[in-house]
């Protein structure tokens, strides 16, 4: 299995991942569009898990912000992940996670955020985010839910409070 950035020609197979593993909805893949189309969209974060030249998995890793009443700070939020349902409990999700974290790091992201399985996250390092001071306010979900990676391993943490505001792609 390879990871890589996704090209253009992948969008048509990325819809359908998304389409499949989602149980035949259609949310996720529009999210992804709307991300794509966006300010936020980075694409040396938007990757692909392939297996004999088929996409078997995607992640997209996107802008956001951490608000608090005088500052602003961008980090990214993991949103959505995919991985085709025959492919799933075989690590391609861990690997497009592992990947996408080491290239957040390495272009200099200090925070990934994002909202998902309080037992799977942990291993990738990802933390309940009010505990340390992050509060959610657009989505309403459980605390242990909202999580984040420090990339920067616990110096930012203590300088940076807030709120986590996802962009307009996200809300409709």
């Amino acid at each position: 299995m390879k990871i890589r950035t996704e090209r253009i020609s992948d969008y048509e197979e990325v819809f359908q991942l998304n389409y499949l593993a989602f149980q035949n909805r259609e949310d996720e893949s529009r999210l992804i569009e709307r991300i794509g189309l966006s300010d936020q969209f980075i694409p040396e974060l938007s990757l692909i898990a392939e297996e004999n030249h088929h996409i078997v998995g995607h992640v997209v890793f996107s802008k956001a912000e951490v608000v608090d009443e005088e500052n602003s700070h961008e980090v990214i939020v993991l949103a959505p992940i995919a991985v085709m349902p025959s492919h799933q409990k075989r690590g391609v999700g861990s690997k497009l996670i592992q990947e996408g974290l080491k290239r957040c790091a390495e272009l200099g992201y200090e925070f990934v955020f994002l909202i998902g399985h309080p037992t799977y996250y942990p291993k990738f390092g990802f933390k309940p985010a009010k505990k340390y001071g992050f509060e959610l306010k657009q989505f309403r979900v459980p605390d242990e839910v909202f999580m984040f990676c420090d990339l920067k391993e616990g110096t930012a943490t203590q300088q940076i409070k807030g709120e986590l505001v996802y962009p307009k792609s996200f809300l409709i």
